[in-house]
């Protein structure tokens, strides 16, 4: 006998669903009113079309910082996924110990965005920064805040420390759901370390990589703090990105239509390569 579902608890879940909505739609269509709009006062408005999304992506400085963003999103995903992989495969499965490092790792993740860019500012400066001063005493030129390449480095294994946490933690919890018997299976073949990984661990973690891609792809993509504490988007604009030049675009410049625009195109971007992550990350587990 097929039994009735009952879905009256979806009505405990539609007030929530209406504020979210309403908080992510308003402004989202308040940002498409002003990118069709060149307003100068409350009484001054004029349609304009698609004329700031066209003096947008004609912009020198979208097509800068966009190939700086999408270089800084490359290098993230190409050292925090293996690394963090590579730590949760190094953790502890039981005892105490795995409850240190499962808080260890927690630590990095709890620290605000600016008190990081501040910590890195200060633990970079060769005066008195321990980085900074280790480097300089062995005879390396550190210097983040002349030095376009060290300003790289810097923001990259901020980030890193940062963030090589969020994968590690969402890597253990893959590795901690597979079933032992599959463990048990690879010890009757006498599998090796490399075999079991490769045919065991990493398919049974895709879905978590996913989620581990997705979330760092966006948040990488998104950044603005830490770059913007630690060197002003400097030297000149070596480090910045996106959100920065949007930020100035729209309140150092106030050009609120062609910023508006720019928000647009810049979340349209974010949209569509996680969804060509999702894409190509769903068809290879099919396969």
């Amino acid at each position: 006998m097929n039994k009735v579902q009952n879905n009256k608890a979806w009505w405990l879940v539609l007030p929530v669903f209406l504020l979210v909505a309403f908080s992510a739609i308003v402004p989202m269509m308040t940002v498409v009113n002003y990118s069709v709009q060149d307003i100068f006062d409350q009484s001054s408005r004029y349609f304009v079309g698609a004329d700031w999304f066209r003096q947008v992506l004609q912009d020198p400085r979208l097509h800068d910082s966009l190939l700086r963003q999408f270089i800084y999103s490359a290098c993230v995903l190409l050292i925090e996924i293996p690394l963090g992989i590579a730590v949760a495969l190094c953790m502890p499965t039981k005892g105490r110990w795995s409850t240190v490092c499962l808080i260890l790792m927690t630590i990095p993740l709890l620290i605000p965005w600016n008190v990081v860019g501040t910590i890195w500012q200060i633990f970079g400066r060769g005066d008195i920064g321990l980085l900074g001063w280790s480097l300089n005493a062995m005879g390396i030129s550190y210097n983040y805040a002349g030095n376009t390449m060290d300003a790289w480095v810097t923001v990259l294994v901020m980030d890193v420390w940062h963030w090589t946490s969020l994968v590690a933690l969402l890597s253990y919890s893959g590795l901690r759901a597979i079933p032992d018997v599959y463990y048990q299976a690879a010890r009757i073949d006498r599998a090796s370390g490399w075999a079991i990984f490769r045919h065991i661990q990493l398919p049974k973690m895709k879905s978590v990589l996913l989620i581990a891609v997705m979330l760092r792809f966006m948040d990488s993509f998104m950044i603005y703090t830490e770059p913007f504490v630690l060197t002003g988007g400097g030297p000149g604009n070596a480090t910045t990105f996106l959100s920065q030049t949007l930020t100035q675009m729209a309140i150092g410049q106030f050009d609120l239509g062609p910023a508006a625009a720019f928000s647009l195109v810049y979340f349209l971007i974010i949209l569509l390569v996680s969804w060509l992550f999702y894409t190509a990350m769903t068809h290879s587990d099919k396969n």
